[in-house]
């Protein structure tokens, strides 16, 4: 598998510091113990601080035949994908120390895929919010960035499921808030989130909550930089972070000072394609390949989130409800 970046060695060393910065822990801006992992967890979560699993669990991956015969025929005879994937936050997406590697859930599942279907990948760092418009213009085949499936985003793409994640909330261990169920909770605080994202979208869509209930509106401060949040938080300049559930569990985890709030609301995540793409039919025979070999689980184990398990794969399926509060 091919590695490239548009953004040149300076962005990339910048985007690697901050990522590693918040994920590694932000300790002198905070005070107290480390967060200790959740009970039971396995793999990135239930992993020393500081450290991202390295085991291949990808390498095993036998061609599936019956998936390759569901691609085009002009996929099959170039032998390559171009895919376009975000790096963020462990444990969907993160480098290595060495600052060019990606790891994570997200280049797992994508190399897996890739294998599955005798296909070489070529991957291209892009930002998170570019992917979409980059797929919908068909500059690039596949795009990965824990894409939740919304009826917005479906009207353009088509995803290919492959985990289940969703909304969460994080705070510093001294805020008082607890389980974040309804929006209002967060009204006169200022909240931190990744610009382009179900979070930022689902914030600025239910802004006049507060006003309805006669309480001051929340701040909505929005970052290019995945890490950035963290760093907001830690540093006073935000009250909350919401970001993907799986993300917040990491992070509390690796940081000082920071605790869970809970599960604001659960999204299906895919690959992401140009709508009406031929390719959908064969990745999702890919994922599917996947669970009955037992690949599915042990990426799943690796990166500690077994509890984002699906079923199986679908294409584009219907959002799942947002909470009515």
């Amino acid at each position: 598998m091919s590695t490239r970046t548009s953004s040149g060695t300076a962005r990339t060393a910048l985007a690697f510091a901050l990522i590693t910065a918040a994920a590694l822990g932000l300790t002198a801006c905070s005070g107290g113990e480390p967060a200790t992992a959740p009970a039971g967890a396995t793999g990135a979560q239930g992993a020393a601080k500081g450290a991202l699993p390295t085991e291949d669990v990808v390498a095993a991956v036998k061609k599936n035949e019956a998936a390759v015969k569901l691609l085009p025929a002009d996929v099959r005879q170039r032998g390559n994908l171009t895919l376009a994937s975000s790096v963020a936050t462990p444990p969907s997406s993160a480098y290595l120390p060495d600052g060019r590697t990606v790891v994570g859930v997200d280049a797992d599942f994508s190399a897996a895929v890739a294998k599955a279907l005798g296909l070489e990948l070529k991957r291209e760092v892009v930002g998170f919010e570019a992917i979409l418009p980059a797929l919908d213009s068909g500059k690039y085949d596949v795009g990965t960035g824990n894409f939740g499936v919304t009826e917005e985003r479906r009207r353009t793409i088509d995803f290919v499921t492959y985990i289940n994640d969703g909304q969460g909330f994080a705070a510093r261990a001294d805020s008082t808030l607890k389980a974040i169920t309804d929006l209002t909770q967060l009204c006169g605080l200022k909240v931190a989130v990744n610009a382009g994202t179900t979070f930022e979208r689902t914030l600025e869509k239910n802004k006049d909550r507060c006003a309805q209930a006669g309480k001051p509106a929340y701040e909505v401060n929005v970052y290019s930089e995945a890490g950035a949040i963290w760093m907001s938080l830690q540093q006073g300049r935000s009250d909350v972070v919401m970001n993907t559930i799986n993300g917040v569990r990491y992070a509390v985890t690796q940081q000082r000072n920071v605790k869970f709030l809970n599960e604001y609301r659960r999204l299906d995540v895919g690959f992401a394609f140009k709508k009406g793409t031929p390719l959908a039919p064969a990745f999702q025979a890919a994922v599917n390949g996947l669970k009955a070999d037992g690949t599915y689980d042990r990426i799943l184990r690796k990166w500690g989130v077994t509890g984002s398990g699906i079923e199986r794969s679908r294409i584009s399926p219907p959002e799942i409800p947002a909470p009515t509060k």
